[in-house]
């Protein structure tokens, strides 16, 4: 249960362990004898990347890329720019990339493009959570933890101007 009153939980931590280990299922079934390299979109994957990490039994590599197009505020700018490159060549490579939320899709959608034009094997999605109500670039989820309303969440590495990742449930901001 959050511990704040202005917040109400809308995925409890026990959901949130069955989402990662269905996903981990799926994602160990796609990459069986291969050696994918998961990229991290920071820093609200974090939490969810670890988890999921922890249940896919597969050798793989990690990197982790930061992108900007929230700032302070609860509305993206819709300028999307890499605050944090990769430090690994993708080119070849059997990529996934883990984010924790897909919102108006602008961001993955430049992230998705970006990584692209690396030229890897192949690039594959997943996300914890998605607000397609909210969206604004059409966006291909090909392992999709939860559907959410359009609701600012919080919890579990989602954060509000740095607050609130670590709570181990998703919870919504009540306005």
């Amino acid at each position: 249960m959050c511990c704040f009153p202005q917040l109400k939980v809308l995925i409890t931590r026990e959901e949130i362990g069955k989402a990662v280990t269905r996903l981990a299922s799926e994602i160990r079934r796609d990459y069986q004898g291969k050696r994918p390299l998961l990229i991290g979109v920071l820093k609200g994957s974090f939490v969810f990347m670890a988890d999921l990490i922890r249940h896919l039994d597969l050798s793989l590599e990690v990197d982790f890329i930061k992108l900007s197009s929230y700032g302070a505020a609860k509305e993206t700018s819709g300028k999307v720019r890499v605050v944090q490159p990769l430090k690994t060549a993708i080119k070849g490579r059997d990529v996934l990339v883990i984010e924790d939320i897909v919102d108006t899709g602008i961001t993955i959608s430049f992230l998705l493009d970006y990584l692209r034009k690396k030229k890897p094997a192949s690039l594959k999605f997943c996300s914890l959570t998605d607000k397609p109500s909210r969206r604004q670039v059409p966006i291909s989820i090909d392992y999709l933890g939860f559907t959410v309303p359009n609701k600012f969440i919080v919890g579990y590495g989602l954060d509000f101007n740095e607050e609130f990742r670590y709570l181990p449930d998703i919870c919504f901001v009540e306005d």
